[in-house]
């Protein structure tokens, strides 16, 4: 750490962007104000995901500010596989965050940062199994699952919606007590903490003096943080907005949900050393936490599962016999047309030299397999139907040359990429083909990916109407003054004001509606297509 680092601070409670529709700091303009403010690390803990992990440690690297992989989970003190509220008994205050419902609980809050590398992808290993084993309104990891995965990782009582606050907010302590030491077993003493706020929130003070006491009795560390929401104060409006776009509410409804203050920012060192002037220890251990997370991505490493060869074949003289093969299947009677012949060899010549044979190999193997199991395939969509050599192998089923596709699209030596072949099967048997993958290549060959729905433009401009409680008829007259898409890519709100200023001198009736929120990721989803 930098000299003076007593008057430093880490802050490792940030929700970013990729908490959808919940953070609303984008990651170039957080790290970027982190490094202004001379902050040596910065810690990412999004609600229940590590999608962001790798974007945030290249963006944080690159700002200067050491990344902390991390994440705010959603924990069942119950099992995983229990669908059904956990019972903490009457909770006297809830004005916190959570889907409790008096005193019942879907899930609690906990944060978990990665220690070592080995820490982040046990911290990647429990996300995902969250979400495939412990989805109930949220994807929730259980006890067992951090015994099996909690090697590397330091871990915090969380927010008031952790569970040892929980217990202290249905007024046992007891209970509270024995859970904070439960996880000092699973985590090591050294490696859990008491995770302090103050956002003058009464769910805060209700709780502090028993965690406190807590904290001294079983010699729990404290760690001070912000619950980070957006980049500067002046932000909380816009976020405010965000809220109501996750919660289809309006900002004039008096009810709805909403975060008290705004003091959700990234503060600096001087206002959070100033909030816990009566326990500097939770700002130092911020700096010792950081000082411990060391972490790396290994980047450019081959993961590509190998295909089967027959003896005395490589995977380039096997690809190149396949796509052969194929080209006398698709055109049977022994002569291949010159310019077929000429645009194979052509296309040949570049996957070899750009080293993708084995790519082609795998893929054309389970499109096939699926082909023959009776499993429907798509004939081919997007940049890699303009390939023939795809079309040769089976891994499309659409001439490029009959339809004038465009090879380079897909694949083109001055711009150096994986090939991505996305493939449409019946998503009744859809799972068949990943179980054939899986078991012929390895499990740790195969991942699902997911994909991100994100607030255009014209799309924010709508949310922004709604959320301002103005007549429909008011986004959609200003979205139609906005210029069209241009090759499919909307045109953002800073590019789309002058035409529309110039289109029209009178402002709609209701007033202009601007959107705080575009280009955010709105949801997550696993493609209904595969992607290889």
């Amino acid at each position: 750490m930098p000299s003076g680092s007593s008057e430093n601070f880490v802050h490792l409670h940030v929700h970013t962007e990729y908490s959808m529709l919940d953070g609303a700091a984008k990651l170039p303009e957080l790290t970027k104000a982190a490094a202004a403010q001379g902050m040596p690390a910065l810690a990412m803990t999004d609600h229940g995901n590590v999608f962001g992990a790798y974007d945030f440690y290249k963006q944080s690297t690159a700002a200067g500010v050491k990344p902390i992989i991390g994440m705010e989970g959603y924990y069942t003190p119950g099992s995983r596989f229990d669908r059904s509220p956990f019972e903490f008994g009457a909770i006297a205050d809830e004005d916190g965050e959570g889907a409790s419902s008096k005193g019942k609980a879907a899930y609690t809050h906990m944060t978990l940062l990665a220690r070592t590398t080995e820490g982040m992808h046990n911290l990647f290993r429990l996300s995902s199994l969250a979400s495939l084993e412990g989805q109930y309104r949220k994807p929730r990891f259980d006890r067992d699952l951090l015994e099996r995965y909690g090697k590397g990782l330091i871990a915090t009582t969380g927010c008031p919606s952790g569970e040892v606050n929980m217990w202290l907010r249905a007024g046992k302590v007891d209970r509270a007590r024995q859970a904070a030491a439960d996880f000092q077993d699973i985590f090591g003493r050294e490696n859990f903490y008491a995770e302090v706020m103050d956002h003058g929130l009464s769910i805060e003070k209700q709780t502090k003096p028993a965690l406190l006491e807590i904290a001294k009795d079983l010699g729990i560390p404290l760690l001070g943080t912000n619950d980070l929401h957006y980049t500067h104060r002046e932000d909380a409006d816009a976020h405010d907005a965000l809220l109501c776009i996750q919660t289809g509410s309006r900002l004039n409804e008096p009810n709805r949900f909403r975060f008290n203050g705004d003091g959700y920012y990234l503060k600096s060192a001087a206002e959070m050393r100033s909030l816990f002037s009566e326990m500097p220890e939770a700002c130092d251990n911020t700096l010792l936490v950081a000082e411990q997370c060391q972490v790396t991505f290994t980047e450019g490493a081959d993961l590509m599962p190998r295909f089967p060869l027959p003896e005395g074949e490589d995977e380039t003289s096997w690809f190149i016999k396949e796509v052969e093969r194929g080209l006398h299947k698709r055109w049977p009677g022994g002569t291949i047309p010159d310019h077929v012949r000429k645009q194979a060899d052509y296309e040949v010549g570049i996957i070899v030299q750009m080293g993708f044979p084995g790519y082609f190999l795998v893929v054309a193997d389970f499109i096939n397999w699926a082909k023959d199991n009776g499993i429907r395939v798509g004939p081919g969509r997007g940049s890699a139907a303009g390939s023939l050599a795809a079309y040769a192998m089976g891994i499309t089923d659409l001439d490029p040359l009959a339809h004038g596709l465009i090879f380079e699209r897909f694949l083109n030596p001055e711009r150096v990429s994986m090939p991505d072949v996305d493939i449409d099967f019946d998503e009744r048997r859809r799972g068949e083909v990943i179980r054939y993958v899986s078991d012929k290549y390895g499990e740790e060959r195969v991942s699902q990916i997911v994909t991100y729905g994100t607030i255009k433009a014209k799309a924010a401009i709508k949310d922004a109407a709604r959320v301002l409680d103005r007549p429909f008829s008011v986004g959609d007259e200003l979205t139609k003054l906005m210029p069209p898409d241009v090759m499919g890519k909307g045109i953002p709100l800073t590019g789309s004001s002058t035409r529309a200023t110039r289109a029209t001198r009178r402002p709609p009736s209701s007033g202009p509606a601007t959107s705080p929120t575009p280009a955010r990721p709105r949801w997550s989803t696993r493609p209904a297509s595969s992607r290889a």
